[in-house]
């Protein structure tokens, strides 16, 4: 029998199936632990006979996952239904409806239609709680861009000359200086030399006296900015920095979280040039167990990677796929293009492998999106059997063809 749930944030739908697809009734219950041994309890008066049991849900990292985490614990069997899935079956019908219980009755067709490609639930808490993080942290660094281009906004009326200051303007000497000094009349009774030693300690000792001069230079290239309601626009800057502080602050605190369950996954991505912390969790919060897939294809076809092929009779072509999950189709990408680049300062490839790889694409007649693709498709080879046998990256050996 087919259990096809459908999942809200208060309450759940499901519905029975036979492999047939006859309905054999259907059961909306609440999202909490303690009703949830209604549901097996309504689900068993149905399977009688030894008749087998399979659930089916949709997400089972968001309102789902309690349900998810129970049934596993109770030894059920629950396969990971892709939203897109029973979506397609909603508008194959002739009449398109759109009802918590339809809703749940499309995830059951899926569960008998595509029963072996799809993928068990598998809720670890450890990877649960780094995709929480991961999503956390996103947000922050999304705040932290919109803040950073409000700033800019504030400072260019306040100081027009304000690039020139400091190499980073989200540094810790930066934001000390404009939250101290938001307008240049707070610069008018301070010496060059209690300058440099207020920005002394924000910046390791490494503010000399020249570079305190050159911000004096530049404030008075500039003239005198202050204006109506100059109060209120200082304000507007100092509230800028406090935000920015507060958001650096807490993305090092769940970046050093994140540290330490990156450590205890026994998984060593950060090995491989182009992987930092944020891109290893980031892997891992997409991706979740790998044991979900049984093959690197498999996980290639999940990040979207995997040609489609599109054709009738004799005629057949590849094409480039446009579904799957984007989030991790951006990080392959994003990856796959670190690998081909250059070290800075000279000619030298980040990965002589794949960048010699890519040429040979390009000389084939791939575009370079293509060729990056191609690249992408052999990444993901690499970080699946990284993960699954928590081994560090070794670059290949390229050997460089002898003349004569």
């Amino acid at each position: 029998m087919f259990v096809g749930i459908d999942l809200h944030k208060n309450h759940h739908t499901a519905v029975f199936l036979t492999g047939f697809k006859q309905k054999l009734g259907e059961l909306k219950f609440d999202n909490k632990t303690t009703v949830f041994p209604e549901l097996m309890k309504e689900v068993k008066k149905y399977a009688k006979n030894g008749k087998g049991i399979i659930y089916g849900l949709e997400d089972t990292g968001g309102y789902g996952r309690r349900l998810a985490v129970y049934l596993v614990e109770q030894k059920q069997i629950v396969k990971e239904v892709n939203p897109a899935l029973p979506n397609a079956v909603r508008k194959a019908n002739p009449i398109v409806q759109k009802s918590d219980s339809w809703d749940a009755e499309c995830v059951a067709h899926v569960l008998v239609d595509k029963l072996e490609s799809l993928p068990d639930a598998n809720p670890i808490d450890h990877l649960w709680v780094i995709g929480q993080l991961v999503t956390v942290r996103t947000a922050l660094a999304h705040t932290h861009t919109v803040l950073l281009n409000q700033l800019h906004v504030q400072l260019s009326h306040h100081y027009p000359s304000y690039k020139k200051f400091f190499s980073e303007l989200d540094g810790k000497t930066a934001l000390t200086f404009f939250e101290q000094f938001p307008a240049p009349h707070h610069l008018a009774d301070l010496s060059v030399q209690e300058l440099r030693e207020f920005l002394q300690k924000p910046s390791n000792y490494a503010c000399s006296l020249k570079s305190a001069q050159k911000i004096v230079d530049l404030v008075q290239q500039d003239g005198c900015t202050k204006r109506n309601y100059q109060e209120d626009r200082d304000f507007i800057i100092q509230s800028h920095v406090r935000q920015l502080k507060n958001c650096k602050k807490e993305m090092e605190d769940i970046e050093k979280r994140l540290a330490e369950l990156m450590k205890a996954t026994g998984m060593k991505l950060e090995s491989m040039h182009g992987i930092e912390l944020v891109t290893a969790v980031s892997f891992v919060a997409e991706i979740g167990a790998i044991e979900r897939f049984i093959s690197a294809g498999k996980l290639a076809r999940f990040a979207g990677i995997a040609p489609v092929v599109k054709g009738s009779a004799d005629n057949h072509k590849h094409y480039k796929c446009k579904q799957g999950n984007r989030g991790l189709h951006e990080l392959f990408y994003r990856l796959a293009c670190r690998q081909i680049g250059v070290k800075k300062g000279s000619k030298e490839p980040n990965n002589p492998y794949y960048y010699e790889y890519y040429q040979r694409k390009l000389v084939a007649g791939k575009t370079k999106r293509q060729a990056i693709i191609c690249i992408m498709r052999k990444l993901v080879d690499v970080i699946y059997a990284m993960m699954k046998n928590k081994t560090e990256y070794v670059k290949p050996i390229v050997l460089t063809k002898q003349a004569g």
